[in-house]
Formats: C-alpha cells, structure tokens, sequence
C-alpha cells in the first residue's frame, strides 16, 4: 500500500488516519474498548492519529483523548512508529466548544499537550480554530515562536478558509489542512481551499469524512453510496473514504471510531478504486 506525505514534511503515513474524537466525548467507549479501537487501527497499518486538547467532556477533563492515546501506544510498544498530530486554540467550560486563539492559551495548551502525550515534541501541532477576536497572525506568530522552540514540527490550521491559509503561508510553511469534508459537506471542492492546499503543498485532512457523529446515517440512506457499496463489496462508508481519497494523493482522511469493525473497515478503503463515473456520481450528492 502506497503511503501519503503528510504536506511538506518528511512524514510518510497511511492514506486512513485514526479520528480519536469518539474515544473521549460523550457517549465514550470504556477504557479496555478504546484500546481495542487503536490496537485494531495500528495492526491494520494505519500510524496517524489526529487528537487535542478538547476532546473530553468538559475542561476538567482537558487532555483525556491525548493521554488515553499515549498509554495505548506506549502499551502496544508502537509510539514511535505512530504520527500524533494534535489542536489547540478551544476550551470547554461546562463541556461547550469555545474558541481561545489568545498566544498564551496557545502556548499553554502546546505545553499541556507535551505533558499529556509524554512527548518532549509535537510532530504535528494544529490551530483548532481561528478566533475573531484574536488576529490570526498573532496566533500564528506563537504558532511559529513554539516551532522555533523545539516544542512542535509541524504547523497544521483546523476549520479555516483559503484566505486564512493563503495568509498564513505568506509568511511560514504550513503542513496541513483540517477541514470537515464528506460527499454530504463539499465545499472545499469549490470555494479554492482544496485547489491552494494541492499547489501548496499542503495536506488536507477531511474530519467527518463519513458526515460526523449525527450525520453518518445519511450514508446509509443515499441510493448511490448503497449501489457502490454493493458493486464493489464493501459498506457505504468504505465508498466515501475511498471517494475523498481519490481526490488527491495530499488527502487524508480521519474518520472517527469508537468500534474495532468501524476503524477495520475504514481501513479498507485504500484498497478500493473507483471510476471516474462512480467519483462524479458522488460529486452530485451535493446537487
């Protein structure tokens, strides 16, 4: 199985990263269950897992997800083989999702993260979102400053447009994208983002790739993703990960997990080849 370059880093992983966000909000798995999830993602191949501070349930529980992976990997004896990218720049006061792009929640986040991961360096650190009150150069700047430092590799932004990108490669190299992005949510395709991330060099990383945590179903529900899915032997949600994966070799989806056969059939959609008339069936969804 080819693998991808995660933008332009020296980072090589397999085309299906994890989506830990399931194994710590609401409704999260047991902890002897969430290790099943990650140990069935890393014996499939699969060595990208995309986490942050927030996922959790509220911010007593700051840093849950990052702190469940790292023992899980470091049990497994894989954390050195595994990509770990995580977010800053939310917080989450009585378990609502608050923007926070401040430098200094920025670095102190950065920090926290080191600590709940076990890591002395982050390889791949991402602006969670940006924040109107704060000039994103601001946030970038200790983005860069904490690069500087050793502290991180990488730069990735989360949920951003092309002009937040644009500006932001104006003055530093950024590595990725993370966008919510599924045949339901296409608007990467047509508003220049997906285009400035392939002439960049910047890998774009759908979050949601199958709709989300309320709108999966709906990939059950649409006659095309079903007439695939039983064309090519594989289940609906197979067909849309293959689908954004055959949009480019600088896209990587995460879809999300919080069972073994959810992330062992993720896994199977690199194996997967669809035409050029199956990905503009899907293309139409959208219509």
């Amino acid at each position: 199985m080819s693998r991808r370059l995660l933008g332009e880093t020296d980072m090589r992983v397999f085309p299906i990263g994890l989506g830990a966000m399931p194994l710590s909000i609401e409704g999260r798995p047991d902890p002897a269950q969430a290790f099943e999830v990650i140990k069935a993602f890393v014996d499939g191949g699969g060595d990208f897992i995309d986490t942050a501070n927030a996922y959790c349930l509220d911010d007593r529980d700051i840093g849950h997800n990052e702190r469940l992976i790292a023992d899980c990997l470091t049990r497994l004896g894989v954390r050195d083989r595994v990509v770990i990218a995580t977010k800053g720049g939310l917080t989450r006061p009585q378990g609502r999702w608050e923007v926070d792009g401040r430098p200094q929640w920025i670095r102190a986040s950065c920090e926290r993260s080191l600590r709940d991961l076990n890591a002395t360096c982050i390889a791949l650190y991402q602006l969670h979102a940006i924040d109107p009150k704060v000039p994103l150069l601001e946030t970038l700047g200790e983005l860069m400053r904490l690069r500087e430092e050793g502290k991180i590799r990488h730069i990735g932004l989360s949920n951003v447009r092309a002009e937040h990108l644009q500006l932001a490669l104006d003055h530093t190299t950024i590595a990725s994208v993370q966008n919510r992005c599924n045949p339901f949510e296409q608007r990467d395709f047509r508003n220049g983002l997906m285009t400035l991330c392939r002439s960049r060099r910047v890998a774009y990383i759908p979050h949601s790739p199958v709709g989300g945590h309320h709108g999966h179903v709906r990939v059950n529900e649409r006659g095309v993703l079903r007439e695939l899915a039983g064309r090519y032997a594989i289940s609906p949600y197979c067909v849309a990960l293959a689908w954004l994966l055959a949009k480019g070799d600088h896209v990587l989806p995460i879809p999300g997990a919080s069972r073994v056969s959810s992330i062992r059939d993720s896994l199977r959609a690199p194996d997967v080849r669809l035409t050029a008339e199956d990905t503009q069936a899907i293309d139409r969804l959208v219509d």
